[in-house]
């Protein structure tokens, strides 16, 4: 089960608890692909270390086993160069995370009575603020977006509209279906996690884009009108699943950041989202409207926002208060 953009892992002989595992989250939590594939790669990562280790499986693995592995696990991600301390107390937190939600499952279907995992702490992580990027540096991206062959501009620019005006996830946005457009292209109706439904407003501007695109999104279905790939708002003709893949719009926003002359990394599906968020904020709107129009089930999640904000105003305090000026001088 492996992650799209990322190489397979080699299958190992898992126990059948993992594939039920699974399976429960997708039939009784309705969790995304994504998601179960990442709960089966952790799965899979600590399978591989018990059958090299203690030579037993994961249902009856003990506390002593896991943090063998936590200290396994530490020791192979320095290895790999990842210096960060943070960037392993993320890793380290997520496997644990799998491995609870695992034994609680196990727990529950009696096949266990205790959590092993019940007595190791996950690691301490620093609060990281998403990366975000200036409006006007987004205005610049939408201006070249627009620039180029008639059909791609078009597109690219209604992709980024939309992307920074509604603030969805990279892929509710490339796998939006044609019946996901409300009435006069005001707003847009989000399938979110667990099968969560959010209406979701669009800007003048994001309508205005949008129109445009229409007229020429026939190219991008070729000369079969009644394909199936006119079902979805960006069709593919090269993708399986019949719509613009999350790697080819990551992959177009990287040419189109380089083309506006950013520097690698600084954009990216994600950070435009961070951008909605945080520029709405930053213009007054309440967090709990953001909070909706992100699909955060949380407010907490949301509240990250806030955090770079008040990051933003110190850093205006240290740089232009005067008694700054004079500690610097």
């Amino acid at each position: 089960m492996a992650r799209p953009g990322r190489p397979p892992m080699k299958k190992p002989d898992l126990s059948k608890w993992v594939d039920s595992f699974i399976e429960m989250l997708l039939t009784e939590r309705n969790a995304a692909l994504n998601t179960r594939q990442a709960y089966w790669r952790d799965l899979a990562d600590f399978s591989l270390f018990l059958k090299g280790n203690s030579k037993v499986e994961i249902e009856v693995a003990t506390t002593e086993d896991i943090k063998a592995y936590v200290k396994e696990l530490t020791q192979r991600i320095h290895v790999k160069g990842e210096k960060s301390g943070n960037i392993a107390s993320r890793t380290i937190a997520r496997r644990l995370s799998a491995l609870r939600q695992f034994y609680n499952y196990t727990i529950s279907e009696n096949i266990r009575t205790d959590d092993p995992t019940s007595t190791i702490d996950s690691p301490k992580q620093k609060r990281v603020l998403p990366k975000t990027i200036s409006e006007k540096e987004v205005s610049h991206l939408i201006k070249i977006a627009g620039e180029g062959k008639k059909s791609n501009a078009r597109r690219m620019t209604c992709l980024m509209e939309m992307l920074y005006g509604t603030g969805l996830r990279v892929s509710e946005l490339v796998g939006l279906p044609m019946s996901a457009i409300g009435e006069d292209q005001k707003y847009i109706t989000i399938a979110g996690k667990a099968g969560h439904e959010r209406m979701v407003p669009m800007t003048s501007t994001a309508q205005k884009a949008l129109l445009s695109y229409l007229e020429t999104r026939e190219e991008f279905i070729g000369e079969d009108k009644t394909s199936p790939l006119a079902k979805w708002l960006f069709p593919s003709r090269t993708s399986d699943s019949g719509h613009l893949t999350r790697q080819r719009f990551a992959q177009l926003l990287k040419d189109l950041s380089d083309r506006a002359g950013f520097e690698s990394g600084v954009v990216s599906p994600h950070i435009l989202r961070h951008a909605f968020a945080t520029h709405l904020l930053q213009n007054g709107a309440d967090i709990r409207s953001v909070q909706k129009m992100l699909g955060h089930a949380d407010v907490t999640t949301t509240q990250i926002y806030t955090h770079v904000l008040t990051s933003e105003k110190k850093d205006v305090v240290e740089e232009k208060h005067p008694l700054s000026k004079k500690k610097a001088s």
